[in-house]
């Protein structure tokens, strides 16, 4: 969503921590940090794996990580790659 330019939309999507997290960081608005964080473009779906209430989801430029809260689905963390021997590095993640 974020590429489409619909970064309200994206902000929605996220956890209410990362949502908090990318407006203290950007001191602005979500939609408009979010908007200056320049995510990469993810692609496609590669993979999903979820373990019980949490999931990884693998596109082809973008690793998104999620959790299940009462309304749904949202993203905790995204913009994130891999690290040999590490944990991910994530671009936008809460606190």
């Amino acid at each position: 969503m974020v590429h489409a330019g619909d970064n309200t939309a994206a902000c929605e999507l996220l956890a209410p921590g990362t949502r908090s997290e990318v407006e203290e960081s950007g001191q602005k608005p979500c939609a408009v940090a979010l908007g200056e964080e320049q995510l990469p473009s993810g692609g496609a779906v590669r993979a999903v794996e979820v373990y019980g209430q949490q999931a990884m989801v693998t596109l082809e430029r973008d690793t998104l990580f999620l959790s299940q809260f009462p309304g749904g689905w949202r993203v905790v963390a995204a913009g994130c790659w891999p690290e040999a021997g590490k944990p991910y590095q994530c671009q936008v993640k809460g606190s």
